[in-house]
């Protein structure tokens, strides 16, 4: 048989380089390995609508096994491989096998970031990135009343609010002096710090984990530097995340916290892609590196790796966008804000309809748009057009950004 195109990593990445192979015409085998044993799956509603109860494994599912059979997709699950040989051009599996491969693509994801103190190999102490994951947080969450969130970024939060809707009592602890640090403003951090606490969120800034205490193995505290002990009897760990880089060193490729990929997701070997939240690239600073944890990086950088393989540029250059629900509110940023000197609002915070336009030497960097899905879709529009507001422009609710992208 021929050899395939081997896809490693089954998740929303390693499944758009598939699909867009197909759209693309390419009729030669393509085959995804992943080490889970599901097909591929959302992510975003682990944390959230799956965790609550509110959507099925079934309704996770980003194509059933039918859909990847009808176009030509071979899927296997359950699948850890251990040793890649570029020059025979196969992969060794844990399970003793081999798969002989004719080019070569990465989506290995990431895994959650262990904390690194006493006790965090308690039992009821988890981490939350994969459905297993999930599946083991609502069984603990059944018995548990008093939870401790380690982490004030998207998924503690958005945990957080999940526990809140349950009725548990949630304190979270954040080691930096406000929430979401690395991805928003203080304006929003503040925003969002207040409305957690009117939700009955205990939220403790500057709060770093020293120790975890329990009692015959299972977690009873949390214990911080200052000297607090936090009660627990279920301990969830958000504390960023680790790509799973590994195998691209093992054969050379070059890496930075992540696979080193260009525009169009070719590796430092060009004859081999990378796509997804496993990448890194450079950023338009000196010295800067951009890993984008999202959907729209997993899709984009899916599509440019699969034109690669068929020797054809297909560079990632829209704007990145994220986004996160907590309660009933809608985080939606578009742009990378970082370098900021100016911000201008939109609407009122007190109102929760708002938007932070954020902007650097006159020259629109970015938004963060809460519970204003049109502005955040035009500000995207801007980006890519590379258009801006001026700043009076955007703090008028009068004025319609869509003048500027006529």
């Amino acid at each position: 048989m021929d050899k395939p195109i081997l896809i490693i990593g089954a998740g929303q990445a390693g499944l758009q380089i598939a699909d867009s192979l197909r759209q693309d015409g390419f009729e030669g085998r393509v085959l995804l390995m992943g080490e889970e044993a599901y097909p591929p799956y959302q992510r975003p509603p682990l944390s959230k609508d799956f965790l609550a109860g509110l959507v099925s494994q079934d309704q996770l599912l980003l194509r059933t096994p039918e859909v990847l059979q009808r176009k030509n997709i071979e899927l296997q699950t359950n699948a850890h491989i251990v040793r890649i040989d570029t020059s025979a051009q196969h992969v060794e599996l844990s399970n003793g096998t081999r798969q002989e491969y004719s080019r070569l693509a990465f989506a290995t994801g990431c895994r959650a970031r262990p904390l690194p103190v006493p006790g965090a190999d308690l039992e009821n102490v988890l981490t939350l990135r994969t459905l297993d994951d999930t599946k083991s947080l609502s069984k603990s969450l059944t018995h548990a009343q008093k939870l401790v969130v380690i982490g004030g970024g998207f998924i503690g939060l958005e945990l957080a609010a999940t526990a809140r809707g349950m009725g548990k009592e949630v304190t979270l602890l954040e080691g930096a002096n406000r929430l979401m640090a690395r991805a928003v403003s203080p304006i929003i951090s503040d925003y969002f710090l207040s409305y957690h606490k009117n939700q009955g969120v205990h939220i403790h800034l500057n709060a770093q984990v020293s120790e975890l205490r329990g009692d015959k193995g299972k977690v009873q505290s949390v214990e911080t530097k200052d000297g607090h002990s936090h009660k627990a009897d279920l301990v969830i760990v958000g504390i960023g995340i680790i790509p799973n880089d590994e195998l691209a060193k093992s054969i050379g490729l070059m890496c930075n916290n992540g696979i080193i990929v260009d525009a169009c997701s070719r590796t430092s070997d060009p004859s081999i892609v990378s796509a997804g939240d496993c990448t890194v690239r450079k950023g338009t600073e000196p010295d800067q590196w951009l890993r984008l944890e999202s959907v729209q990086n997993a899709v984009e950088q899916g599509k440019s790796a699969a034109a690669a393989l068929m020797g054809r540029e297909r560079p990632f250059t829209a704007a990145p966008w994220f986004w996160s629900d907590q309660y009933e509110v809608k985080l939606q940023m578009a742009g990378l804000s970082a370098g900021f000197d100016k911000t201008a609002i939109r609407g009122t915070i007190e109102s929760g309809s708002f938007s932070v336009f954020y902007f650097k030497a006159g020259k629109l960097l970015g938004a963060d748009s809460v519970n204003q899905p049109k502005e955040h879709m035009a500000t995207r529009r801007m980006l890519d057009k590379g258009v801006s507001p001026s700043l009076e422009q955007a703090q008028d609710l009068s004025f319609n950004f869509q003048t500027l992208l006529k």
